[in-house]
């Protein structure tokens, strides 16, 4: 057993999977012919002239995501009626179809850009399912269109950091139900662009499972290889425009990586998970949902649980049919980010005093104060306890704590905290995986000294980061 727990605890990830995981937070942008038709799902028979947003401004799409902490956009560059953003040579069922900007424009070129002049990363949303497209359901025709369309966006719209896919499918017009070619997408990827994570539908980033932001207590990123392929079935995915599949998820499924699941896995790999949600009940834009945005409670809840919890959290925003982001949606995404940043301004450890129970020769205790998410603690190999101490220097009161492992890395299966008050230590809270990130946020307390606890681990903890706020009221 003690040769699988090690076997586990050195798995990591690739520097695509740690370049998402690093961005935390980022938007999804479901925009098509469906924001002109009141629709969450085409049909493929729109006609292209619907599509004219008269004052779309890509800038001010960035420009929110920006002010909500965001480092990331996904542009939905093709959904499931087929409508390309971009104007493909390969259909004529596009933008060059549209009065929009005299048949000329180029949705996805002016998102690319405007993300590269905001200082966020641009990725791609392009949707197998094409129900336009004739040749859908005649697999090997359809694969070749297919690929050809993901070239063009490959090739096109410079750095990537994303290809999202999902596993929607259905037949064709020969009543047959097309065969995605997913390991011919994915190389076409690794081919043009070798440092975009595949997402969701891919070997890269999982789906957390649920479109409702709930997000697991326990979110291990070291899980069975078998789930890497699950993810590809389409099965798994919608198959109708079905409102509440937004707020189902499988309690069967909300251990993917404790030791039980691990000792009985034969093969094991880094596959971190995103939770994805919209900011609205619908992924497109609807006028009658104006006044359902999301509460910021419920959109910190999520953040907490995803950025907070081991996960991404990749964030809908649908534009209006002008071709703007909504007063209201703009409005939250503001209010989101001031907390954010306020929370998370001061670090009240950062010229703290620190003392661990065990420690490798040449792993400072320091390192996990020094704010570099390279270096780490560690006790001797095989030590899977371990007690770690904090001086703040003085009183202080504070109401988050946020823990780190090394990024290479996920070992901690079970902490708790704790605050001295007078000679005795007294309960904050317990919890189980750390990983890249676990933010514990709790009712304000008022004390000098922190103890972490590590109960259990994989091997030996590993800790890159201790850092203690006093969020807003």
């Amino acid at each position: 057993m003690q040769n699988r727990i090690e076997y586990a605890a050195r798995i990591q990830p690739t520097s695509r999977q740690l370049a998402v995981q690093d961005m935390e937070f980022y938007a999804f942008i479901h925009f098509t012919v469906n924001t002109f038709t009141d629709m969450e799902w085409g049909t493929g028979k729109e006609d292209p002239a619907l599509f004219n947003p008269a004052e779309l401004d890509a800038d001010q799409w960035v420009e929110a995501c920006v002010s909500a902490g965001m480092r990331g956009l996904i542009l939905t560059c093709k959904h499931h009626d087929g409508f390309c953003l971009w104007p493909s040579k390969y259909t004529e069922h596009s933008v060059k179809s549209s009065p929009w900007r005299g048949g000329e424009g180029d949705v996805v070129r002016e998102v690319a850009e405007a993300c590269r002049r905001g200082g966020i990363k641009f990725g791609i949303y392009v949707s197998p399912w094409d129900r336009h497209e004739p040749t859908y359901g005649d697999s090997p025709r359809y694969n070749q269109f297919f690929l050809n369309q993901l070239r063009e966006l490959l090739t096109g719209y410079g750095e990537l950091f994303c290809v999202w896919f999902d596993g929607a499918c259905g037949e064709g017009p020969n009543g047959k139900r097309q065969e995605y070619d997913w390991e011919a997408y994915y190389a076409l990827i690794r081919e043009l662009q070798p440092g975009a994570a595949i997402s969701v539908c891919g070997p890269d980033i999982r789906w957390c499972g649920n479109e409702a932001g709930h997000c697991r207590e326990s979110e291990w990123s070291v899980v069975p290889a078998s789930l890497r392929e699950n993810e590809a079935i389409q099965e798994k995915s919608q198959q109708t425009d079905d409102r509440e599949f937004a707020r189902r998820y499988s309690s069967s499924e909300e251990d993917l990586g404790s030791r039980s699941v691990i000792l009985s896995e034969r093969e094991l790999v880094w596959y971190p998970a995103e939770v994805n949600t919209s900011i609205r009940p619908g992924w497109f834009y609807h006028a009658s949902e104006d006044d359902k945005v999301r509460p910021l409670a419920e959109l910190l809840h999520i953040y907490y649980g995803s950025v907070g919890g081991n996960a991404t959290f990749l964030l809908n925003i649908p534009p209006d049919p002008r071709g703007l982001i909504h007063e209201n949606d703009r409005q939250r995404l503001r209010e989101l980010g001031e907390v954010l940043r306020a929370t998370f301004k001061t670090n009240l450890a950062a010229h703290a005093h620190i003392a661990a129970s065990e420690t490798m020769p040449g792993s400072d205790a320091a390192n996990m104060l020094d704010g570099d998410q390279n270096t780490y603690w560690c006790p001797e190999e095989g030590t899977e306890y371990a007690v770690i101490e904090v001086d703040l220097g003085s009183e202080q009161e504070f109401d988050h704590i946020v823990l780190a492992e090394h990024r290479y890395g996920q070992r901690v299966e079970r902490y708790e905290l704790e605050y001295r008050e007078g000679g005795a230590w007294k309960p904050i809270c317990r919890g189980t995986v750390i990983g890249r990130k676990r933010i514990c946020k709790f009712p304000a307390i008022r004390s000098r000294y922190i103890r972490i606890t590590i109960l259990e681990s994989r091997w030996c903890p590993n800790i890159s980061a201790i850092e203690v706020y006093r969020g807003v009221d």
